[in-house]
C-alpha cells in the first residue's frame, strides 16, 4: 500500500477506537468537555477517511480528463475538513452555553475522565507525528491537515484533563463547560489556519518565496549558457508543484544543445523541490551587435541589435 494511504488507514483505525471511547466515558459522566472532545474526534476521523479518499485519488497518474494530475484533491479535502471543524465548534459552543446558563450540573467521577483525556492524548500525539513525518516525506497537505487535526486534538485534550482535575479539586461544575468552551476556540483557530493552506493552492497562487528562491538560483547557475529568463511562473497542486518560465538563448545554439541545457536545468530543479512538473519554453535572443552576453557570438556582424 502507498506510504500515504497506509498512514491515513492508522488515523482512521486510532479515532475510530478514540471516538468509541470518548463518547461512552463522555456520556456515562455527563460531562460536556469529554462529549466535546468526542465529537472533535468524530470529526478527525471523518478528516482521517476524508484524508484517505484523497491521497489515494490524487496519487493516480495525469489522465485525459485531468492532464495536470489529481492533486488539488487534496486541497479540496483540507477545505472540508475545515468547514468540518468550523461545524464542531459551533456544537461546543452551543452546548457549552447551555451548561453555563442552566446552572450546576453534576460530573460523575472527573478523575476517571483525567485519565481517558490523558490515554487519547498520548493516542493523538504519537499518531500525528507519524503522520507529520509521511506528510513531510510525501509533501501531502490533507495527511498535514489530519496531523494537525490530531495535533489540536492532543492540546485540547489535556485542557480537558486540566479542567477535569481543577474539578475533582475544587468542585466547580462550571469548570466543566468553561473548558469545552475553550477547547472550541482552538478549534476555530485551527481551521482558520486549515482554511488558508487549503483554499490558497485552489487560487493558483504562486509557490512560497523560499522555494521560487531556490528556483532562481539554480537558473542562475547556468548564466552563462543562456542571455536571460523571464515570465517564470509557479503553482501547487497537492504535493505537486508546476514551474514554467522563458529561457532567452544564444541563437546560434544547436537544438540539441539548448534542449540538454533546459534537461539539466529542470532535473536540478526537481531535485531540490520534489513533486515538481517543468515547462521551459526556449527563445532565440534577437541580435547580436551590442549584446554583452556572448562577446565571441558568431553572427556578431550580422544582425541587429538584441532588444530583450
Amino acid at each position: 500500500m502507498e506510504l500515504r494511504a497506509r498512514a491515513a488507514r492508522v488515523s482512521i483505525i486510532s479515532n475510530s477506537l478514540l471516538v468509541a471511547g470518548k463518547l461512552g466515558i463522555g456520556y456515562w459522566m455527563h460531562s460536556v468537555s469529554i462529549m466535546s472532545e468526542a465529537i472533535h474526534s468524530g470529526l478527525d476521523l471523518a478528516a482521517a477517511l476524508i484524508a484517505f479518499f484523497s491521497v489515494r485519488e490524487a496519487s493516480k497518474p495525469a489522465d485525459a480528463e485531468h492532464r495536470y494530475g489529481h492533486g488539488k484533491i487534496e486541497n479540496i479535502s483540507g477545505t472540508i475538513e475545515a468547514i468540518l471543524i468550523f461545524v464542531a465548534a459551533i456544537w461546543i459552543i452551543y452546548e457549552a452555553m447551555k451548561r453555563l446558563m442552566g446552572g450546576a450540573h453534576t460530573v460523575n467521577d472527573p478523575l476517571t475522565g483525567v485519565a481517558v483525556m490523558g490515554l487519547a492524548s498520548l493516542v493523538n500525539y504519537l499518531v500525528s507525528r507519524y503522520l507529520f513525518q509521511v506528510a513531510g516525506k510525501t509533501e501531502s497537505i490533507a495527511l498535514e491537515a489530519d496531523a494537525w487535526h490530531l495535533r489540536t486534538d492532543v492540546y485540547t485534550s489535556v485542557g480537558v484533563m486540566l479542567g477535569l482535575l481543577a474539578l475533582a479539586i475544587t468542585g466547580y461544575s462550571w469548570l466543566d463547560p468553561l473548558v469545552a468552551l475553550v477547547v472550541a476556540a482552538m478549534i476555530i483557530k485551527a481551521a482558520f489556519e486549515l482554511t488558508r493552506a487549503s483554499v490558497l493552492p485552489l487560487m493558483d497562487v504562486s509557490l512560497p518565496e523560499e522555494e521560487e528562491r531556490v528556483i532562481k538560483e539554480i537558473i542562475a547557475r547556468h548564466a552563462d549558457e543562456y542571455v536571460e529568463f523571464h515570465k517564470l511562473r509557479t503553482r501547487k497542486a497537492g504535493r505537486d508543484r508546476q514551474v514554467d518560465l522563458h529561457l532567452v538563448v544564444p541563437r546560434y545554439q544547436h537544438i540539441d544543445y539548448v534542449h540538454d541545457l533546459c534537461e539539466h536545468i529542470g532535473n536540478e530543479i526537481k531535485a531540490e523541490l520534489p513533486y515538481t512538473d517543468i515547462l521551459i519554453h526556449a527563445e532565440p535572443c534577437n541580435g547580436p551587435q551590442d549584446c554583452p552576453v556572448c562577446p565571441a557570438c558568431p553572427e556578431k556582424e550580422k544582425g541587429p541589435s538584441r532588444a530583450n
